[in-house]
């Protein structure tokens, strides 16, 4: 019986109660008075019935998140038992014993461990008619790695905006990959959009936020509501100071080039060239322009973008073949931009992916200040660890690994082990 309606049957009891001023007053009142007590005390009952079971249920959260870290099963009900026996104590009828019986514990196929537990609990008022218990039920499930299958994944993109439609996956776009785990940081309503005739079959696919829009796509190993990773680069990078003066700073029409490390400003690749990058660091400032058809090669090499409005612009139809240094100060870091200035990352800039003939890439590249726009076509495995504020992905064909290639700092990477509720 709900709260509104029980109050509305105490009223009209309460009524008839003061209608009845004839001869039969003790008869009434005497009819009455048990079935008010009972009425009254039943509200007490399921009022303490409900505290208690949100006290059980906490007790049992606890427990089952610290058991799920475990592999040995003893050892899991021994943890689980240890956070329910604060039940002995407001409760001296109870024992450990009674723990243990009342119990149960189940390690399911993904890896998670789910935990049920019950307890009978004393009635004060509504033994009157015969109800001397409540039986308090409850159940929880936590897992402290993503799923058996994908205990290897590893973090390859991450969304780090807390916007709505952090990530919109559009018809087309097409992801696979064995050991990479996409991570969205938003809890905003939608977190993320996927279309249909979309495809995200990754190892894992772990989003902050419980809402979503999916029209049709097809995602595998998905995860809503559970715990990403911190940005794992954020004040990691050593930024370079960009000399003032430019290696480049005017158009250049030749059909095969290679470009020195340098600061290049406002640069523009005319026709469709091939461009080699030497290894080494280049500092793109302003817009690089590379035009239709152009084969690109970049192999050693490190990007740097010293403000959010310098970019490098591929306009379709490219051939890009980049990979970060393997050795020195800039190793595994295929592109990175400059996160030390707060007016800087409060001007969060466009940046669009235009491999569409065949892309390989390897490295980090970290683009925290950027919403990117992917439009790519992958012909070979990229090797990547991608950080971005927000990120589009449109028809695109991408096969992807996670980076683990050297670097030259230490990441804060974690493998996304933290235990978690799932229910």
């Amino acid at each position: 019986m709900s709260n509104g309606v029980f109050k509305s049957f105490l009223y009209e009891l309460f009524q008839i109660f003061l209608r009845d001023r004839g001869g039969n007053f003790g008869i009434t009142t005497t009819l009455l008075v048990p079935l008010l007590v009972v009425s009254a005390g039943g509200v007490v009952d399921m009022s303490q019935a409900l505290a208690e079971k949100a006290n059980v249920q906490e007790m049992l959260d606890g427990g089952v998140l610290a058991a799920s870290s475990q592999t040995d099963a003893t050892k899991q009900r021994t943890t689980v038992e240890g956070f329910l026996a604060a039940l002995t104590i407001q409760d001296p009828t109870m024992t450990a014993d009674d723990i243990a019986a009342d119990l149960s514990l189940t390690t399911n196929a993904d890896g998670s461990l789910t935990g049920s537990f019950q307890r009978p609990l004393k009635t004060s008022f509504l033994g009157m008619i015969g109800l001397n218990t409540f039986n308090i039920n409850v159940t929880s499930t936590a897992i402290a790695a993503p799923q058996t299958a994908a205990a290897t994944a590893s973090p390859c993109i991450y969304v780090l905006a807390n916007k709505t439609q952090a990530l919109l996956v559009n018809s087309g776009a097409n992801v696979a990959s064995d050991k990479c785990e996409i991570e969205v940081d938003s809890t905003s309503n939608p977190a993320f959009i996927m279309n249909s005739n979309a495809a995200l079959k990754t190892a894992e696919f772990c989003v902050k936020g419980t809402q979503y829009i999916n029209n049709g796509g097809t995602i595998t190993n998905f995860h809503a509501g559970c715990s990403v990773d911190p940005d794992p680069y954020a004040g990691k990078l050593t930024e370079p100071a960009a000399p003032s003066s430019c290696t480049s700073d005017s158009p250049i029409s030749a059909s095969t080039y290679t470009l020195q490390p340098g600061v290049h400003c406002n640069t523009t690749f005319n026709g469709s060239p091939t461009i080699t990058f030497a290894p080494g660091l280049h500092i793109i400032k302003g817009t690089m322009i590379i035009n239709s058809n152009a084969t690109v090669i970049a192999n050693g090499v490190t990007f740097y973008f010293p403000d959010t409005s310098s970019r490098l612009l591929f306009n379709g139809g490219v051939t890009l073949t980049a990979s970060a240094p393997t050795s020195g100060a800039y190793q595994g870091i295929l592109m990175f931009e400059k996160t030390s200035d707060a007016t800087n990352n409060a001007n969060k800039q466009q940046f669009v992916f235009n491999g569409s003939k065949g892309e390989s890439l390897q490295g980090i590249i970290y683009l925290p200040n950027r919403d990117v726009t992917y439009n790519s076509t992958s012909n070979s495995k990229s090797n990547i660890s991608l950080v971005v504020d927000t990120m589009i992905m449109n028809s695109s064909n991408w096969q992807i690994e996670p980076y683990t290639g050297g670097t030259a700092f230490s990441p804060s990477v974690a493998q996304n082990s933290t235990p978690r509720l799932i229910r």
